[in-house]
């Protein structure tokens, strides 16, 4: 099988090669659309800020190929931290519009709940009855991940909704699953057993 991870040179793609071989797969980092467009794969993971993703995509001649030819061709692809917030139409951080790939918006957490933000650390996913079987195989419901975040996804449409968590009393989207696209926003591959089993039933599914 070839795995694509799509390199817009954001941070700790090497951390999600490493677990997609630890799974049995063959990873390729890169930059190349024609390369992307012809994996079974595609995995748009990272770290960082809305506006310089958006900006390292551009830079890559990457927009296209992920805004309109994975998404139009169905090529089946896993966003994963700033991946699940990419896709939608507008971040509040940096004021940048993203994707467009799903209607919604990126929004920050408050202050005013009480707890700390970035949210760091491990937490609950409750998942929802839409989510496809195959990839909830091993997983328990509730199970934990690691999330590291200052923000968050609100899809306009809730049915794209597939994982949901709570932090500072407030309820949020934590997974999204539409069209051609499942998306995570804690570390699949920081998520000890669940994050890789997780991750192993996408690539297999």
């Amino acid at each position: 099988m070839k795995v694509g991870i799509i390199d817009y040179e954001g941070g700790n793609l090497a951390s999600v090669a490493r677990a997609v071989e630890h799974l049995g797969f063959q990873p390729t980092i890169t930059s190349d659309a024609s390369v992307l467009r012809n994996s079974d794969k595609v995995i748009f993971p990272g770290v960082g800020a809305a506006g310089a993703a958006m900006g390292a995509l551009e830079n890559a001649n990457l927009l296209d190929c992920v805004r309109r030819q994975l998404t139009e061709e169905e090529v089946p692809c896993l966003g994963i931290c700033i991946g699940i917030q990419m896709l939608f139409d507008h971040s509040e951080e940096d004021d940048q519009d993203t994707l467009g790939i799903l209607p919604g918006q990126v929004k920050r957490f408050d202050s005013n709940l009480g707890v700390k933000v970035p949210h760091i650390g491990w937490n609950e996913v409750s998942f929802s009855e839409n989510l496809p079987e195959f990839l909830l195989s091993g997983v328990e419901d509730g199970a934990h991940f690691y999330f590291v975040n200052s923000y968050y996804v609100e899809p306009k449409e809730e049915s794209v909704t597939v994982g949901r968590t709570t932090y500072g009393g407030m309820t949020f989207t934590s997974m999204v699953r539409a069209r051609n696209w499942t998306a995570t926003q804690f570390h699949l591959e920081k998520s000890g057993p669940a994050g890789l089993r997780l991750l192993k039933n996408f690539l297999e599914g």
